[in-house]
């Protein structure tokens, strides 16, 4: 598999983006869906786990290991994106990345309270209407607004 290099927007290197991989975690609770949220690292804001593509992973692999690392998920993602959405990475003392992030559904099997992750972040179980609110990417919101979890997911990716 081939390394990341810039999507190149609008021609020049101030135009370019990276691209991210991200994972809409979900479950189903008396009927209704879930969307599970953790907070960034330094400005503890409402996310989605999401990383930088992975050699010898595929987007959807990239999504799910994501989910363990940063909210210790077990579960099974779809390979059928649901969704773009950009955003800028924010760094500290230095330009800020435009990001274009690809996010792929994951539903969660279980939880677990030992991650790679735990010290740096918290973790919500909420509904998508309380989601799409809680995020601040315009994008985003909108995607856990419309999300409807996928009726079969016959090419998915399992982490157990």
């Amino acid at each position: 598999m081939a390394k990341q290099l810039p999507i190149s927007l609008h021609g020049g290197a101030k135009g370019s983006a990276r691209t991210q991989f991200a994972a809409l975690c979900w479950r189903e609770r008396r009927g209704k869906v879930q969307i599970l949220l953790i907070t960034s690292r330094r400005r503890k804001r409402w996310i989605v786990p999401k990383g930088w593509p992975m050699d010898g992973k595929t987007p959807a692999e990239c999504a799910l290991t994501e989910a363990w690392e940063e909210a210790g998920v077990v579960g099974k993602a779809s390979d059928a994106c649901l969704g773009v959405y950009s955003y800028a990475r924010l760094r500290e003392g230095e330009e800020d990345i435009p990001c274009l992030a690809m996010i792929y559904p994951v539903k969660v099997k279980a939880l677990k309270k030992k991650f790679p992750e735990r010290k740096d972040r918290r973790r919500k179980w909420v509904s998508r209407k309380k989601a799409a609110k809680m995020v601040s990417e315009r994008g985003l919101s909108k995607l856990i607004a419309g999300f409807s979890p996928p009726k079969s997911a016959p090419a998915a990716v399992e982490a157990s």
